[in-house]
């Protein structure tokens, strides 16, 4: 998925974690993003942002729908490059087409799982099809870590099987796990090519509901409500926020006063610093600004050569490529 802002601020994330592992949980409130036009669909963007630019790897989710597709005219981006990351598509509704320049062609659909892997650099689209009237979904990326941020690009497509949760009163939690594993339960681990310690899953618990989640202390964790009402460790959790728990937790309770549909992210924190500027996540300025020079002169300026970095997405409908916008004139400084 393309950050279609047209001023993208630049992110310098040290991923580290936050600090007291007995910390409350650390509510973060989404900002609405349109992609695209005027009948731009819009999306909820709670990661990166000041209070929390990473949860482990996970550094971009964008949260969006359920939105009528004659109002907003869905999901539509064209091709557009990515390096140093993997893209995660996963959906609650609706349907989507992805292509990519390593020649994948795709559809995800709910509880289906799309990871594509930039690596070096990769081009791709996502359009949502004619047989989708609501899109409802997320789209997270995940950093590479240092040493595979300049990997050959891939892509991969699964569909976990869903599984009960046994919570109290004997209600049950139906759970797909798309990335990792739950702590207990390793029989249902997804199988999918990441290159960090995490875990992505969707929860769907019904009214009244409670269950305890084992958590590995390892890791940070993330919990985004799509809707319904949920409790963490008793804490409300409003729809479409975002819950930062810190390393350390070894156990997290979520009560459900109405049906609530969560999805959980984990993972460890990787001490690397990391660049982050409009489709891009690099380790320095430099990084960024090669990646964009690249694609202008690749996407843009060219004729769009298979055998450029970011390779050629076929079949686009004769949609071009996005332009990259302009960099800022003040080079980036790492926070302290």
């Amino acid at each position: 998925m393309s950050n279609l802002e047209r001023d993208p601020a630049e992110t310098v994330a040290d991923c580290t974690a936050a600090g007291d592992s007995a910390a409350p949980m650390l509510v973060l409130e989404p900002r609405e993003v349109p992609l695209g036009g005027p009948r731009a669909m819009s999306v909820q963007r709670t990661l990166p942002q000041r209070a929390r630019s990473t949860i482990g790897a996970w550094c971009f989710l964008d949260h969006y729908g359920p939105d009528d597709v004659s109002l907003t005219g869905g999901m539509s981006v064209p091709p557009h490059p990515h390096i140093g990351l993997q893209t995660v598509s996963w959906l609650f509704r609706g349907e989507i087409r992805h292509r990519d320049s390593v020649g994948s062609d795709a559809l995800v659909r709910p509880g289906e799982l799309n990871l594509m892997t930039a690596g070096h650099g990769i081009s791709h689209t996502e359009y949502s099809t004619s047989a989708t009237t609501v899109p409802h979904g997320v789209q997270l990326w995940l950093m590479l870590p240092g040493e595979q941020r300049d990997r050959p690009p891939s892509f991969e497509h699964s569909a976990p099987t869903p599984f009960p949760l046994r919570a109290d009163a004997g209600a049950a939690v139906r759970t797909h796990v798309f990335i990792g594993a739950l702590v207990g339960h390793p029989e249902h681990a997804a199988v999918t090519d990441t290159h960090s310690a995490l875990l992505g899953a969707q929860l769907e618990l019904p009214a009244g509901a409670s269950v305890e989640l084992d958590l590995d202390p390892a890791f940070e964790h993330g919990l985004l409500l799509d809707h319904g009402a949920l409790a963490v460790d008793g804490a409300a959790l409003p729809p479409r926020h975002l819950g930062y728990l810190e390393p350390g937790r070894t156990r997290v309770r979520l009560e459900a006063a109405e049906d609530a549909l969560v999805v959980l992210l984990g993972g460890v924190p990787l001490g690397e610093p990391i660049v982050m500027w409009w489709n891009f996540v690099g380790r320095t300025h430099e990084d960024i600004v090669e990646a964009r020079t690249d694609w202008m002169a690749q996407a843009i300026a060219g004729p769009r050569p298979a055998e450029g970095r970011f390779g050629f997405v076929p079949e686009t409908d004769g949609e071009a490529p996005l332009p990259a916008p302009v960099l800022p004139t003040v080079r980036l400084k790492p926070r302290e």
